[in-house]
């Protein structure tokens, strides 16, 4: 399959995914790519997810669980309730538009699984945190609290580690990317003080250190997921996923690729199949409100996607 084979195989997906191939590979003019974007508040994924909601502002009656306690005897976790819902709509490129009055009513009927905390004040879970951070930014909250949190909570490696309030001093590959993004996401929309700033960049280096895959004190991939690529990967850490996150890092820096991803970039492109396409290595389970992702095994275009965008970035720094 050539590289115009695989663009028509990706511009046939959701517009979800349509608009991002749209902007990232095929570098069509914003006007183009936001008249596709604009489609998922009222079809496709988006449209159906947003037609989930409930009348307080929630999903499935809770902030990172079901309000209802039925999933517990099912496999995984549940991805129905307010944070998962929320991650997904802004994934999607949905516009905050379409939720209008969801912040202001979650401020006042939702409250955390943890403690009955305040849904935008965030509570102790880096991962939990990263993504209220990211959904309060979109959805035009201040968020300035709980930004000033992950300078309170970096480990002294520099990153971070959901376990940390169980006293671990170690970071974690899956909670430093997931902070990684908001810090980013929070710098993206240009209110960010030097700290904060500062916080990122020691976390980058937290990855960048083990080149994104391996461990500082044995040498040998971390852990079979960092070569598992996810077509919905949720919270869950992968090389592909760090890389592109230091490709949006490099394109707000104005910097080049950092010659320690080199090796990262290398596995990803050793998964290419020879029909042009990346395969969905694993599935997260759990209850959702429809499914999403391809079998795995099979070919995705998210994983897709999110491969041809890295390696262009890298090729096109070359």
């Amino acid at each position: 399959m050539v590289h115009d084979d695989v663009t028509a195989w990706l511009l046939e997906a959701d517009p979800s995914l349509q608009f991002q191939v749209q902007r990232d590979l095929l570098d069509a003019p914003l006007s183009t790519w936001n008249r596709t974007r604009e489609r998922t508040m009222t079809e496709g994924y988006g449209a159906e997810l947003l037609a989930k909601q409930d009348d307080d502002g929630q999903w499935a009656g809770g902030a990172y669980f079901p309000g209802a306690n039925d999933w517990q005897a099912e496999p995984g976790q549940p991805w129905t309730a307010t944070t998962w819902s929320l991650n997904m709509l802004r994934t999607w490129g949905v516009d905050a538009a379409a939720l209008e009055g969801t912040a202001e009513k979650l401020a006042t009927t939702s409250r955390w699984e943890y403690d009955n905390l305040p849904y935008w004040g965030g509570e102790v879970d880096v991962c939990i945190n990263a993504f209220t951070l990211q959904n309060g930014i979109w959805l035009g909250v201040d968020m300035a609290p709980l930004a000033r949190w992950f300078v309170d909570h970096t480990l002294p490696d520099g990153g971070f580690n959901c376990e940390w309030e169980s006293g671990s001093t170690r970071s974690s590959f899956h909670s430093t990317l997931n902070a990684l993004y908001a810090l980013l996401a929070y710098e993206q929309a240009g209110l960010a003080t030097d700290e904060l700033i500062a916080t990122r960049h020691r976390a980058e280096e937290y990855l960048l250190a083990r080149h994104l895959m391996y461990s500082l004190s044995t040498g040998e991939v971390v852990a079979p997921w960092v070569t598992n690529f996810l077509a919905i990967p949720r919270h869950a850490y992968s090389a592909l996923r760090a890389l592109d996150y230091f490709r949006l890092a490099s394109e707000h820096d104005r910097t080049s690729p950092d010659p320690r991803l080199a090796e990262a970039v290398a596995m990803v492109r050793s998964k290419q199949q020879p029909d042009g396409r990346w395969l969905n290595d694993h599935h997260l389970p759990g209850r959702v409100w429809f499914e999403i992702d391809e079998p795995v095994g099979e070919p995705s275009r998210n994983v897709t996607l999110q491969a041809l965008r890295v390696l262009r970035w890298i090729d096109d720094a070359q």
